[in-house]
């Protein structure tokens, strides 16, 4: 059954639980289409990383990467369970500081930082930013010379590695919009341009080798890359990293097919080849950072919607359409995901067809899931969508003036609203009018 590959119970009502609260009260209370996440989970997930580097007796930083769901909620959570944060936009630092998160322990990524984002960065003293390219460089030393401050930096780099995962999320490969490439000079360029500079400390090395990977052997080729590099410039430039970054897209269980590895695996994978590499080459062992996001939250979460209109195409398909789809769930348009899912109000029973379940937007691509095996579905059943915590809500839309979801935080079995729904009076809160050109004259 589905339910098997997903860690959720079912109550004496034969209702789907979440965290030990009951789906189908959660729909009545909050309405659908709904984001809930375990928080225990999440708690359990980020603990798991931390915990695997302290079995190790390894200095590490586990940082949450945040563009896979980003609310103040969810930060604060990650500041509970001590971890460091990635941000890629002013709008991810400023919901970082809105949480108060501490400023130290928050890491700035992005391929095209702007003057602003710098400038903030700089302003709240933030822990360190990772330099995806030139421009960076000169933006920040511009920056931290009219505020007269200093920052940590590592460099990123592309270390030719394609992990087996899509082609839209492989970041670790040479054709990367991300980084300075190893094999062609530029990363070398960045360092000397770095190297001794008066505002800019250079910490080391930041490499991402792709998401959803499911397999540790990336990891340990990219780290093969990036110590021979590295024990080419301590022999040549005397420059020793004291932070290797391996970056994150540990992979999560979508759908019964898949296969990820327990989470300390990839960091027990990951300490044993820096240890190696340190033993080969002779040099002292960098703090290894992490970057978990899909990981920590994505299979915490599940959306609930509300099933609706059928349409029964007799040989070819049978369609279920849901009050939500592409608009809380961007995924299988864009990357072709899949998802398991069950009729919340009904998750044990067995299954009598398959169906394919389609959202209400106005595109034919705006399909949720096309073959799902169910039981006889009545109108108004819950469908409870697992796996959906990591970018679903980072990525929702208004496409064709619909709300967004709120998000329900479930914890020592209660609900917490912590997003609230929009209404369509925040759609419009910032839309001006317009009369128009009256006359020419």
């Amino acid at each position: 059954m589905i339910l098997d590959a997903h860690p959720f119970n079912v109550n004496t009502k034969g209702h789907l639980e979440i965290g030990g609260v009951d789906t189908i009260q959660l729909a009545e209370k909050y309405g659908t289409p709904l984001y809930v996440y375990d928080v225990e989970m999440i708690r359990n997930h980020a603990r798991a990383f931390v915990q695997a580097f302290r079995d190790a007796g390894v200095h590490g930083k586990v940082a949450y990467a945040s563009k896979a769901f980003s609310t103040i909620a969810m930060l604060q959570v990650a500041k509970q369970e001590g971890l460091c944060l990635d941000v890629i936009s002013e709008g991810e630092l400023y919901t970082a500081l809105q949480a108060d998160f501490p400023t130290e322990k928050i890491h700035m990524h992005g391929n095209n930082k702007n003057e602003k984002e710098i400038a903030m960065a700089v302003e709240h003293e933030i822990g360190c930013i990772v330099i995806d390219n030139f421009h960076d460089i000169e933006l920040l030393d511009l920056e931290l010379l009219k505020q007269e401050k200093t920052m940590d930096v590592l460099i990123r780099v592309t270390p030719g590695v394609e992990s087996e995962t899509h082609k839209y999320i492989m970041t670790g490969n040479e054709d990367s919009k991300f980084g300075f490439d190893l094999q062609n000079g530029q990363a070398e360029e960045a360092l000397k341009k770095l190297q001794g500079h008066p505002r800019i400390y250079l910490k080391g090395l930041h490499c991402h080798i792709g998401s959803q990977i499911f397999e540790t052997d990336g990891f340990r080729v990219a780290a093969d890359i990036l110590f021979a590099k590295l024990a080419a410039w301590k022999e040549e430039y005397q420059f020793e990293s004291e932070v290797l970054n391996l970056g994150g897209g540990f992979g999560i269980r979508y759908t019964a097919g898949d296969t990820p590895l327990p989470l300390a695996e990839y960091v027990k994978d990951m300490i044993q080849s820096v240890g190696q590499n340190c033993q080969k080459y002779n040099m002292k062992s960098p703090e290894i950072w992490i970057e978990p996001g899909r990981s920590i939250v994505g299979d915490a979460g599940i959306t609930l919607y509300t099933i609706g209109a059928n349409k029964n195409i007799p040989g070819v398909r049978e369609y279920y359409s849901v009050d939500g789809g592409m608009t809380d769930n961007i995924r299988p348009a864009l990357y072709q995901s899949k998802y398991d899912a069950v009729i919340a109000n009904r998750p044990e029973a067995s299954p009598e067809k398959e169906v394919s379940i389609a959202g209400k937007c106005c595109e034919s691509g705006d399909m949720l899931i096309w073959d799902l095996p169910v039981p006889q579905i009545q109108d108004k059943d819950i469908l409870a969508v697992f796996s959906t915590g990591a970018y679903n809500y980072s990525m929702a839309s208004h496409y064709n003036r619909l709300t967004k979801p709120a998000v329900v935080f479930i914890e020592g079995g209660q609900d917490h609203l912590v997003v609230k729904r929009e209404t369509y009076k925040d759609i419009v809160k910032n839309d001006l009018s317009y009369e128009g050109i009256k006359s020419f004259t």
